[in-house]
């Protein structure tokens, strides 16, 4: 393997460019990520690409070397290379100092330990990869368990989805499984449902949530389906005093989110 690329025709290249599509990220079982705090933050919670592309005037950055010698001490591959490439990697105009190729990872229910943590995120149906990302860093950011996604979600592993979680998707266990796998295994134990919804009276500060708190946003354009609303424990809404309908559902999440929060550390 050469340490070193700058032809676009090299096979490697071809090959990790077309980790932007979703049936060869399926058929690799690889991902990518771009950008150094994001690689940096994956280094941090342990997990390192299989290969690193780096920009040559960023290889004396003391966060790209420490990338470069960890991953070439895990028998991962360090690869100099020029912005132009870097930019067909990340298909980004103005592309960050390093790129990485991971490989896939996630969470199955039965790894997830409910008791770990007091909050929990679940998005159902969620289709947009900025709102997984930005729910991804709200779950990071208040200390949440995890991120369970149900029934059909947009690729938690997307180059958009990767770029918007700024490095959460390496610190927060992401599961996926369709409702009726979710409802079961929540139901096995301890675990209170609680649904973001415009039909109901409930205002979210005025409901008092209980531990294990699972927090469940619906889909961007149609909401959670009414089976999956009358199987909440509680369906609570946010207030909307001016003259749109709803919030964004990674917003709506994170208000969610830190009411639940604030209640814990009350």
């Amino acid at each position: 393997m050469p340490r070193e690329i700058t032809a676009f025709s090299n096979p490697l290249i071809k090959r990790v460019r077309n980790l932007r599509d979703k049936k060869h990220r399926r058929e690799e079982g690889l991902f990518l990520a771009e950008g150094l705090r994001i690689l940096t933050e994956a280094r941090e919670a342990g997990r390192l690409p299989q290969y690193l592309f780096y920009a040559r005037d960023m290889a004396n950055h003391p966060l790209v070397r420490e990338l470069i010698a960890a991953v070439e001490g895990k028998t991962g591959w360090a690869i100099e290379t020029n912005a132009d490439i870097l930019s067909k990697l990340s298909g980004k105009d103005n592309p960050g100092a390093v790129v990485g190729v991971f490989a896939e990872f996630e969470a199955t229910l039965e790894d997830l330990d409910r008791n770990s943590a007091p909050i929990w995120l679940v998005a159902e149906r969620l289709r947009d990869p900025g709102n997984l990302g930005t729910i991804l860093r709200t779950a990071d950011a208040i200390g949440a368990g995890g991120l369970i996604l149900v029934d059909d979600c947009v690729d938690p592993f997307s180059v958009e989805a990767v770029r918007a979680s700024m490095g959460a998707l390496f610190t927060v266990p992401v599961a996926r499984a369709p409702w009726a796998e979710f409802a079961t295994w929540l139901r096995a134990g301890p675990g209170q449902l609680v649904g973001l919804s415009l039909d109901t009276e409930i205002d979210y500060q005025a409901a008092r949530y209980e531990a294990p708190t699972f927090l469940l946003t619906g889909n961007e354009a149609q909401g959670m389906p009414d089976f999956m609303a009358a199987a909440c424990d509680l369906t609570v809404k946010i207030p909307m005093l001016g003259k749109a309908d709803s919030l964004n559902a990674a917003v709506a999440t994170a208000v969610m989110a830190y009411e639940v929060l604030n209640q814990r550390r009350k």
